[in-house]
């Protein structure tokens, strides 16, 4: 694994870079071979609060994960939690699957080596809509989408932006502010 460690309001210091690579490359021991991907760290301070985001992008899997915590260090624990959770999540997904057609136990080995052979079965097997919403979206602008976020009470407000005609959300950040996210037409 190549590391990539940045810092935001941070100084990455040697012994932080040693304990965020030394932590993170535990996940090697799920592999067979050691992946050859990068793996990108950014670590953050807002607010007396020590972020961590890692992201390793793989051959069908993409790992992330993401700890606010207010040791830097355990953070950097917790983020390795999660990213164990994910690998062992995947894995027994796989080997279920193969399993089931009847092929090797160890796939998720076979499936680093292959590179891209094996089809990774949809998620929607396991996703399950629970109740379905229907409502009229009223044109607006985004100060009065997000007013009408506020009184409701929710984290984000789907409306019709009374300009440009779009279908536009607004949501709450985690640092208090809101954003918009508009629809890129093509």
């Amino acid at each position: 694994m190549k590391f990539n460690i940045r810092g935001e309001n941070l100084e990455v210091t040697g012994a932080i870079k040693e304990y965020v690579e030394k932590k993170i490359s535990k996940l090697e021991r799920y592999f067979d071979t050691a992946p050859a991907s990068d793996v990108h760290v950014n670590l953050s301070v807002y607010n007396d609060e020590q972020r961590i985001e890692v992201t390793i992008p793989m051959t069908n899997l993409l790992l992330r994960g993401e700890v606010q915590h207010v040791d830097l260090y355990a953070a950097v624990d917790l983020v390795v939690d999660k990213l164990e959770r994910q690998i062992r999540k995947h894995k027994t997904k796989i080997n279920r699957k193969f399993r089931h057609n009847g092929s090797p136990k160890h796939a998720f080995a076979e499936m680093e080596k292959q590179a891209g052979n094996i089809a990774v079965e949809d998620e929607t097997d396991e996703i399950e809509i629970v109740r379905t919403k229907r409502f009229n979206l009223k044109p607006m602008d985004s100060e009065e989408a997000i007013l009408q976020m506020d009184m409701l009470g929710h984290e984000f407000f789907v409306f019709t932006n009374d300009q440009s005609g779009d279908t536009n959300v607004v949501y709450r950040r985690r640092d208090g502010k809101y954003g918009l996210i508009e629809p890129n037409v093509f």
